[in-house]
């Protein structure tokens, strides 16, 4: 089996015990916020994926970071994860699962990068203009990037919408 059929059947499984559990759209955004954590931690990544770590560490480590802030089942889908030698493909199979919740529900995905947390309204309020901009309905995702320093930057599969501070201050520079 290649990896990305791999992927999506861990994805696929996930998917189904998180629905089973009844709570899916919070599992899927703190799965979200997992994956985010761990391609933005190098040293998480690379502590959660070494194999000459004992598997009951690397599921510690799991049990460590989520802690109470988690719903029980996310902590177990990601110690599931880890502990089944997979934990390198995490983001990608969360990824997956959020793809998937999304076209259940008959959304696109938006992951957004947003120099601050965004609220509640301010989420609503991006997910409506993205809907009419696209005319498709969207689920935003939101990342915290200081990097970008203001504004946000969406991507909706293949188009990115960059309203970013720092991408204003690239095109000043190149015009000046």
């Amino acid at each position: 089996m290649a990896a990305a059929d791999r992927n999506d059947a861990y994805a696929t499984a996930l998917f189904e015990v998180a629905r089973a559990e009844g709570n899916l759209e919070k599992v899927e955004a703190e799965l979200y916020q997992v994956a985010r954590a761990i391609d933005g931690s190098e040293d998480l990544r690379s502590k959660l994926t070494d194999q000459a770590l004992p598997v009951e560490l690397r599921q510690g480590i799991v049990e460590e970071l989520l802690g109470d802030r988690t719903q029980p089942v996310t902590k177990a889908l990601v110690s599931f994860v880890v502990g089944s030698g997979r934990a390198r493909d995490l983001p990608k199979i969360i990824d997956l699962l959020v793809q998937r919740t999304a076209e259940e529900r008959q959304e696109v995905v938006a992951d957004v990068r947003s120099a601050i947390p965004l609220d509640d309204d301010q989420q609503a309020r991006l997910a409506d203009a993205l809907s009419r901009r696209t005319g498709q309905k969207v689920s935003v995702k939101v990342n915290v990037d200081p990097s970008i320093l203001g504004g946000i930057v969406a991507t909706i599969g293949d188009t990115v919408i960059d309203g970013s501070i720092r991408r204003r201050l690239d095109q000043l520079k190149e015009s000046l």
